[in-house]
């Protein structure tokens, strides 16, 4: 059982890994470490069929460590996160939770599902959940009782609330935009959203539908952009996607799709218009573009890849900002540090309102190729044991290669003069993961076959 338990969250299939006792005893094993903290925690999830009942499995565990239960329902991850920063009327009191659990299994296929946590403020990651794991596997024979009390917030409305405030000079704005929810989490929040601010939108499966029958809610995959793209070229300026749980973004325009690392420098670009020299903390997969121009009018930090390392680091040093390629970005720039598509989205709009032209920033930058994430099949025994062999041979021949540097904060980043490779081990998949980056086609081949090659030599010398 213990391959539900992430680096980054929990997750499996729902019946086969999320089984009642043990989503009652993940339940109740959390809410004794909340509790350490306080008395209250939000559970909420998102569209898939199945975690209403998962939903009433983890309450009945919370209850029995006696977590009180806010529960907000349905609503995309941002709002869950949005929740730790905020307090709630419950009775007389007013209170704000020690924690949050989102139900969510984020993009991956239906039948998948699985837990998000934040405690005291702060993400529940790496050691803290596979120690989570042995607790609840050592504990397995535990039978928790059916107790699935819980007090409703209006979380949503709240969040809403709050974006309709903050983005309040939006107000009647139309930037020519269509929106694709993917059946996701994302609608519950973003139709209202607009709809208060005036904001037109051609908008597309922003219904919630937990079996995505249009098709799936993974915005980083351009086949799941084809309807989103149809509805630009009808007249459509701009286009918006969501993940399942809202808390990955596209932007597209007619011409370009901006990934994560190209928004992160847009943002950036932005807030030094502002007058700001801002922060960027960006993953090993980020393109070395985005770094360089940032360094130009701020600071851009290199860090691991994964959500809860660059919350974490977010708040260590105060960044203004952090992004994945994938589309998680994260403001701590004028709010709360965490990813939320959402959001984000709005920060877009108001560029655009602004005057940011992104398909003439975009232009500007240095010309580069690159592929995206090429995924090598190998085992969890033998992932991690393949890059550090990896780098061995790497220091060794760093000079015959010429090598300019060689970067281990996540697995192992070599740049050459017209370009880098990336290879890293997944911390959720028994794959390795690898990208690559130059200046020319041909240069991005060559860099390409060499890092392979000296993958496979690795992969030998492991066995």
């Amino acid at each position: 059982m213990q391959h539900i338990f992430r680096e980054y969250d929990i997750r499996g299939v729902f019946g086969e890994d999320l089984t009642e006792e043990r989503v009652k005893l993940i339940g109740y094993f959390l809410g004794k470490k909340i509790k350490e903290k306080g008395d209250y925690a939000v559970v909420s999830y998102d569209a898939r069929v199945h975690s209403p009942t998962l939903s009433d499995w983890l309450v009945s565990g919370l209850n029995a460590a006696e977590v009180i239960v806010l529960h907000a329902g349905m609503v995309p991850t941002p709002v869950n996160y949005f929740c730790n920063f905020n307090s709630f009327k419950v009775g007389a009191k007013v209170v704000t939770p020690a924690g949050g659990i989102q139900i969510t299994g984020s993009h991956n296929p239906p039948e998948y599902n699985g837990f998000k946590i934040t405690i005291d403020k702060a993400p529940f990651y790496g050691e803290a959940i596979y120690a989570l794991g042995k607790e609840v596997e050592a504990n397995s024979a535990m039978a928790i009782p059916d107790e699935t009390e819980s007090i409703a917030i209006d979380a949503l409305g709240r969040y809403v609330d709050y974006l309709a405030d903050a983005f309040g000079g939006l107000k009647g704005f139309d930037p020519q935009m269509a929106i694709d929810c993917g059946n996701g989490a994302a609608g519950v929040a973003v139709e209202p959203l607009l709809e208060r601010l005036e904001i037109p939108a051609q908008k597309l499966y922003c219904e919630p539908d937990g079996t995505f029958p249009n098709h799936h809610p993974d915005p980083s995959e351009e086949e799941n952009l084809e309807d989103l793209k149809k509805a630009m070229e009808k007249g459509r300026h701009y286009g918006f996607a969501f993940d399942g749980d809202g808390d990955r973004i596209a932007f597209l325009s007619r011409n370009h799709n901006f990934k994560g690392d190209i928004l992160a420098l847009f943002f950036a670009k932005a807030m030094a218009a502002e007058g700001k020299k801002p922060t960027v903390i960006g993953e090993v997969k980020c393109s070395q573009v985005m770094y360089d121009e940032i360094n130009k009018t701020g600071k851009a930090i290199m860090h691991k890849t994964g959500h809860s390392n660059l919350k974490v680091l977010l708040k260590e040093t105060g960044a203004d900002l952090a992004a994945e390629v994938s589309g998680h970005i994260f403001f701590n720039d004028r709010y709360f540090g965490y990813d939320d598509a959402i959001y984000a989205m709005m920060r877009i709009l108001e560029m655009l309102k602004n005057g940011f032209d992104f398909d003439a920033e975009f232009e500007k930058l240095p010309k580069t190729y690159s592929t995206d994430e090429i995924k090598v099949p190998t085992t969890d025994a033998k992932k991690f044991a393949i890059v550090d062999a990896l780098k061995k041979i790497l220091q060794s021949r760093r000079e015959a290669l010429g090598i300019r540097d060689i970067v281990t904060i996540d697995g192992v980043r070599v740049i050459f003069d017209e370009g880098w490779g990336l290879v890293r081990a997944s911390n959720t998949t028994p794959i390795l993961v690898t990208r690559f980056e130059a200046q020319s086609p041909e240069a991005l081949e060559r860099i390409r076959k060499v890092m392979n090659g000296l993958i496979e030599e690795a992969k030998e010398e492991v066995g």
